[in-house]
């Protein structure tokens, strides 16, 4: 296995790191690319909520395309903007909400209009057995309770905050995570009695985790888009990976990973 990931804290220094974009739209075109072909690195920056399912696509794009090495860098999607913002070089970007690629088209870096691809809503996530004894959104104003949520800069903390305000809870929360899988862990090691996460981490966690959903969920529906930037050095394969996500295959994919379709 050849897969690669890309570390947080990526260099940002671009000397050599520039390549000619190809002239692919960031949309695709609802067919999974079919033939050998690609060849080089792609590099996808996605939401860390993505990684179990986009990895899955990434492999296969990987063996239909021998010579392609596919590699991701998953994080909070507001630290995957920055990072874009800042200079890091990358093929696709797949965010987990609308505004931080607002971010990343504010600066002008995406070809094209964004695709929304899928849709998420958050899940409570409690240890097995549920030793805290959380039933609903209302426990996580219980101060005696140990509780996670994500940043309310990342898309996961933002789609927590209108969920409280939909329920009326003045949530107490001990911690707030930098991204998805962080608050997910908390829960995995027994360290909080619940955290705030999204139903498809729930889901990829298994047994390691019980989910717990409610009402108010739907208040937050975060929707998912996708782009080709601008700046890709493997334009192509960019499109290649874009067109699987959004064909009848990758969506597949996502909806057996617990996403909604758009």
């Amino acid at each position: 296995m050849k897969r690669t990931v890309v570390l947080l804290a990526i260099a940002l220094t671009l000397a050599g790191c520039t390549g000619t974009a190809g002239d692919a739209p960031a949309g695709g075109t609802g067919t999974a690319p079919t033939g050998p072909g690609l060849t080089g690195t792609l590099t996808v920056f996605a939401a860390a909520s993505l990684t179990d399912v986009f990895t899955e696509l990434g492999d296969q794009l990987e063996a239909e395309n021998p010579q392609l090495e596919v590699q991701f860098n998953f994080a909070g999607s507001s630290a995957l903007a920055t990072q874009l913002t800042q200079g890091a070089p990358a093929d696709v970007f797949a965010s987990a909400n609308p505004q931080q690629m607002d971010v990343v088209s504010g600066a002008g870096l995406p070809r094209g209009t964004p695709v929304v691809f899928a849709e998420n809503v958050l899940e409570i996530a409690v240890p097995p057995g549920n030793p805290g004894g959380v039933t609903g959104l209302a426990d996580f104003a219980d101060p005696d309770l140990a509780l996670a949520v994500c940043a309310p800069e990342v898309p996961c903390g933002a789609a927590a905050e209108q969920v409280f305000a939909a329920a009326g809870v003045d949530a107490q929360p001990d911690t707030q995570e930098e991204d998805v899988k962080a608050a997910l862990t908390k829960v995995q090691l027994g360290e909080v009695d619940a955290a705030l996460v999204y139903a498809t981490d729930v889901q990829a966690a298994g047994d390691a985790v019980e989910g717990i959903p409610f009402p108010e969920s739907d208040r937050a529906v975060n929707e998912y888009p996708l782009a080709v930037l601008t700046a890709a050095p493997n334009a192509a394969a960019g499109q290649a990976f874009v067109d699987l996500v959004r064909s009848e295959e990758g969506q597949q994919a996502l909806t057996a990973a617990g996403f909604r379709t758009p």
